[in-house]
């Protein structure tokens, strides 16, 4: 499935940060994509699913959640180490990388969510 990913900060997330950003709470709220119903339904992805998110730039697995709001053709992740995965590393004349419109596509997966730590590996590696 075709998407265009769309990243946002969350105060949740933010604050499981505060108190352990190698945590199991951060992961849970920050390693996710909000996919519209009707997208998730005809790709066959189920809440809860865990995806496989690509785009031109890295890869990366999070858990799919199937928003009840209608947004077709767009999907929503939280800022953090697994959208970070996908931002093209090239920038406009501001100097600042595009977290707003990550053309990438999203496919249903077996392959286990990352951790920081996996995601801190493979970026040194």
């Amino acid at each position: 499935m075709k998407v265009t990913i769309v990243t946002f900060r969350d105060i949740f997330q933010s604050e499981a940060q505060e108190v352990d950003r190698f945590g199991e709470d951060y992961r849970r709220m920050s390693a996710v994509v909000f996919l519209d119903k009707s997208d998730a339904a005809k790709a066959g992805i189920k809440d809860g699913s865990n995806v496989l998110v690509e785009s031109d730039n890295g890869r990366v697995v999070v858990v799919a959640r199937i928003s009840e709001d209608a947004h077709p053709g767009l999907a929503f992740m939280p800022n953090s180490p697994w959208s970070n995965q996908l931002v093209p590393a090239k920038t406009d004349d501001t100097r600042i990388p595009s977290y707003k419109s990550i053309s990438a596509t999203i496919s249903v997966t077996d392959d286990k969510i990352p951790t920081v730590e996996d995601l801190l590996r493979e970026l040194v590696s």
